[in-house]
């Protein structure tokens, strides 16, 4: 009796022992849920709404009359799909481009080395309001030096609008943004080519692999995981991006640097559109989503170090 009294004693000590993490974690999970999920759930629940804080009078449950009206009679939600896939792609690609040439530059050794990455890196810490005001006063029609330096290499006959003129306005945003967003690929990439055993490169060389062979079958291959993680965070962040392309431009002109996020924003804010806002929302989210789970499922994340 004594003994089977011990062990059902023993089995309670124990069971109690498994539960005591999930106790102590618990608080952490409920926070969670409820400072990520919930406001997520409530997106998805205000997109099914009218919800118009200067038509008050029409609000209520529409169903899915926000997503017909974007699917169907908004041809601003349809530039704007366009809009963001330009944005994002010349963003993503030109940022690993020149942040993979930064990177391999810095990785190099020479004198003052540590002083030139601080640099280099200095504009990923500039605020997107700082950022908005430094290039707008570059790109001024009056006395902006983007003007000044064109004029005087012959590039244009005299000066230029460029965030006012609708050929030059997008390429004016996205060199704004390539040059915030360069330092952040060089960050992680560096951090991922110091990671690579020097020994590989220097069998590579006495086979007889020149810099390209090496960059291509030895550096590529070991940064795989690290540009598939970039990519993928820089493409969620640029499409999500609002305050750089809303304050150099609001949007204009004619919406042509109207990105999905930028019309969600002025829906809401300024409309006080929040239920029609709420379904484009949930429109961004689905994309991301999506894109994402077939993103690394396509480039094979975390599944070893080299390109499929």
């Amino acid at each position: 009796m004594r003994r089977l009294l011990k062990t059902t004693s023993e089995l309670k000590q124990k069971k109690c022992g498994n539960l005591a993490p999930y106790l102590l974690i618990s608080p952490t999970v409920i926070a969670t849920v409820c400072i990520m999920f919930l406001p997520i759930l409530r997106v998805f629940w205000l997109s099914l709404q009218n919800n118009n804080f200067k038509k008050p009078w029409a609000d209520g449950f529409v169903g899915f009359n926000n997503f017909i009206s974007l699917f169907t009679e908004d041809p601003t939600f349809k530039m704007a799909c366009w809009t963001t896939l330009k944005w994002v792609f010349w963003q993503v690609a030109l940022q690993l481009i020149f942040g993979m040439i930064l990177a391999l530059l810095l990785n190099r050794k020479f004198r003052f080395r540590g002083l030139v990455r601080a640099i280099a890196f200095m504009p990923w810490a500039v605020s997107g309001v700082l950022t908005t005001m430094l290039w707008l006063l570059m790109y001024n029609e009056h006395i902006g030096i983007v003007n000044y330096l064109f004029e005087a290499i012959g590039l244009i006959s005299k000066p230029i609008g460029w965030t006012a003129n609708t050929s030059t306005v997008m390429a004016a945003v996205i060199v704004a943004e390539l040059w915030r967003g360069i330092p952040f690929f060089a960050i992680t990439l560096l951090a991922g080519l110091q990671a690579i055993p020097q020994e590989l490169y220097e069998a590579g060389s006495i086979d007889g692999c020149g810099r390209w062979k090496s960059f291509v079958y030895v550096t590529i291959p070991h940064l795989k995981d690290s540009i598939v993680l970039t990519t993928l965070m820089r493409t969620i962040w640029e499409f999500n991006s609002v305050d750089l392309i809303y304050n150099m431009t609001n949007g204009g002109p004619m919406n042509l640097t109207t990105t999905l996020s930028v019309y969600m924003m002025k829906t809401s804010v300024i409309n006080s559109n929040y239920g029609y806002a709420s379904a484009i929302g949930v429109v961004c989210f689905s994309i991301l989503l999506a894109f994402s789970i077939l993103y690394l499922k396509i480039t094979k994340y975390g599944k070893g170090g080299e390109l499929s």
